[in-house]
């Protein structure tokens, strides 16, 4: 029942793509079968093939360990508060927001030096030939694995102006849909386990690809382009302004994340303070809304309203509130449950990132904005779809 479920639960997110598609009549069906083929053998290769396991398991193991020497610089500049067994205990700002300056800063030097670069071109320029999508987009769309909605387009900044509407498209589904390895640590400080997030980025691209051209297809001419040159440097003198300039926008970033928890947890309070007086809360209005979702996940009982309160959470907060009431409950769910979860929520799409995507990526290029005005509502939608799409089919193939 579980497998009728989430194959039906795939047909309903397609579907509700292509009635609120901008062209329906050009769809490339055959584009979207062989992608979602090659997105089924991906999760195949994660969740079931021994290798693929191991290979998930290694670069989990790896990145935990990277993760875990951030603690040493937290620690040194704010001393016991940077300790989670010191008697002050868990402290988000420090232990959590402060370990984002220093990935911010390793992710920096990391396309400085060129290796994050050329694992991009080369896998960017595999889905280009696969599914005959434009180098630009593919390569935005495989840069979304690690990068966020706005940092990855500056990659590509120089080629913003000739894209077709289709190829900004994909870029904001791919950016909404996906998150930021530079904020992976604060996810795992909530409680959510690595290895479920490297899944989840895995799933970006491909499903960014269906999801994108179900909306809007490509039917205008592509810029043909030679070559593809990533700008990875970006003016950087060297390492260590790289290193640098890493650290100040991973600084820039954490604010952003502690100000935005504090208005939206605070917010909700407020809402759930003035709902309490009819005997109703905004959890529990989300968790009815966006309940059918959990149903077609396959879930039962009560997981069926969790579900539905953590996705509306995400979609009309933000993925860190939803991610930090997932975490305080992802032991007492089985572990199919809590992946799938854990996918669903992975990803940028919420209703301030319509704005976030607007004004950061027509600073890059002021000539589009209006053609970013147009399409993002659509594509927060769509970047919501994209972590949906891969929860099902993950959750699919876990069953067999």
């Amino acid at each position: 029942m579980n497998a009728v479920l989430n194959v039906l639960g795939i047909v309903v997110v397609l579907l509700v793509m292509y009635l609120i598609s901008s062209n329906r009549s050009s769809v490339n069906v055959k584009q979207i079968l062989k992608a979602l083929i090659v997105q089924f053998v991906i999760a195949i290769l994660i969740i079931k093939v021994p290798a693929g396991r191991l290979v998930v398991s290694n670069v989990s193991d790896v990145v935990t360990t990277v993760l875990s020497y951030g603690n040493e610089g937290i620690q040194f500049v704010f001393g016991s508060l940077g300790m989670p067994e010191a008697p002050t205990g868990f402290i988000f700002a420090f232990q959590t927001l402060g370990n984002v300056v220093f990935i911010s800063a390793l992710v920096g030097v990391l396309f400085y030096l060129g290796i994050l670069g050329f694992v991009i071109e080369k896998i960017g320029w595999v889905i280009g030939k696969a599914f005959g999508t434009s180098e630009v987009e593919s390569f935005v769309a495989v840069a979304n694995m690690f990068l966020g909605q706005t940092d990855s387009p500056i990659l590509v900044s120089k080629y913003l102006k000739e894209m077709t509407d289709s190829e900004i498209m994909l870029v904001l589904v791919s950016g909404m849909g996906s998150m930021s390895v530079s904020i992976i640590a604060g996810y795992t400080a909530l409680g959510i386990p690595i290895e479920s997030l490297l899944i989840a980025s895995t799933m970006v691209p491909i499903s960014s690809v269906i999801i994108s051209k179900i909306l809007l297809p490509q039917v205008d001419q592509v810029k043909e382009i030679d070559s593809i040159k990533i700008d990875a440097k970006e003016n950087k003198h060297n390492v260590f302004d790289a290193l640098s300039a890493g650290a100040m926008d991973g600084m820039a970033m954490a604010m952003a994340i502690g100000a935005a928890l504090i208005a939206m947890i605070s917010i909700v309070a407020l809402v759930n303070g003035m709902l309490g007086l009819v005997g109703l809360s905004l959890e529990g209005i989300l968790s009815y809304v966006f309940a059918p979702i959990g149903y077609l996940m396959g879930l039962t009982g009560k997981d069926v309203f969790v579900a539905g309160e953590l996705l509306g959470s995400k979609l009309i907060l933000n993925e860190f509130v939803a991610f930090g009431k997932l975490g305080q409950i992802l032991s007492g769910l089985n572990p199919r449950t809590g992946l799938m979860l854990t996918i669903s929520l992975a990803g940028f799409a919420n209703v301030s990132s319509i704005g976030i995507s607007i004004s950061g990526i027509s600073i890059l290029c002021p000539e589009k904005r209006g053609t970013l005005a147009r399409l993002a509502t659509k594509g927060m939608i769509g970047g919501f779809s994209v972590s949906l799409l891969s929860a099902l089919i993950v959750g699919l193939v876990s069953l067999f």
